[in-house]
């Protein structure tokens, strides 16, 4: 057999369900850590229940990929996941699902495994979503997601802290309601409110426009040039406002 015809046959296998976004989709990819409770709790020993320089690997694993051949315009971290927007025209692999999945995690692990020094992984899924206000509700949803995990996260380390087991730790809180939590830690020194932001909201990652000093060669003159970068904001707004950033993201661009 002719490699052209084994070639063509073969194929066949790996593209069969190829699956599309159709254009007009808003595409949210999560990119998430595959067993991260046990690099950053036991391999790694990184303070409870945040660390910054966890926080730090994350926003710069963020920040790669937005700048690693796709068209981000937002992108999103809480904890050990990640949440990326796409330009709503993005049309880099013809939209194919198993592509932007692949190359994601791809990117993510090997980005983070440089920055620890050790083997990491990420695991991805894309949302398709037909309009920006199904974007503006799932941005709203990983943003209360991190505050509700993050008074539980700080509930359960200050109990552990305090002498409580594992299994003690989690039954105190667990039928506790949000203001019952704010009121367990009150009570062990820790004012929730005044809490960083960052742990309880997340970060948020977007392309601003700068003006920098360049220099003209041809007129020998310095001038002023506009250049995009990344912009990374760790006090987030919340609620409606939390809404209307992300919606002033969408129609921005």
């Amino acid at each position: 057999m002719k490699f052209d015809e084994l070639d063509a046959r073969m194929r066949i296998y790996e593209t069969a369900h190829d699956a599309h976004v159709v254009p007009g989709m808003y595409m949210v990819a999560r990119i998430d850590g595959r067993g991260f409770t046990r690099l950053t709790k036991e391999t790694h020993s990184f303070d409870a229940p945040f660390d910054t320089r966890f926080r730090d690997y994350m926003i710069a694993t963020t920040e790669h990929l937005m700048n690693c051949g796709f068209k981000v315009i937002y992108g999103y971290t809480q904890s050990d996941e990640i949440s990326l927007l796409f330009d709503l025209n993005e049309t880099a692999f013809s939209r194919k699902r198993r592509k932007l999945i692949s190359i994601l995690a791809g990117e993510a692990s090997a980005k983070f495994s440089v920055l620890l020094g050790d083997v990491a992984a990420f695991d991805c899924r894309i949302s398709e979503l037909p309009n920006a206000n199904l974007v503006v509700d799932y941005f709203r949803w990983r943003n209360e997601d991190a505050h509700r995990n993050s008074l539980n996260a700080h509930c359960y380390w200050r109990l552990r802290q305090d002498g409580a087991d594992k299994a003690a730790a989690t039954r105190r809180i667990e039928k506790l309601s949000t203001a019952e939590k704010n009121e367990l830690l009150f009570s062990l020194g820790v004012n929730f409110n005044e809490l960083p932001l960052w742990q309880k909201r997340g970060s948020g990652i977007y392309w601003m426009e700068v003006e920098k000093e360049g220099f003209d060669v041809k007129a020998q003159v310095p001038v002023i040039v506009k250049r995009r970068q990344l912009q990374c904001n760790m006090e987030l707004p919340m609620r409606d406002e939390y809404n209307a950033f992300i919606s002033n993201i969408i129609t921005s661009v």
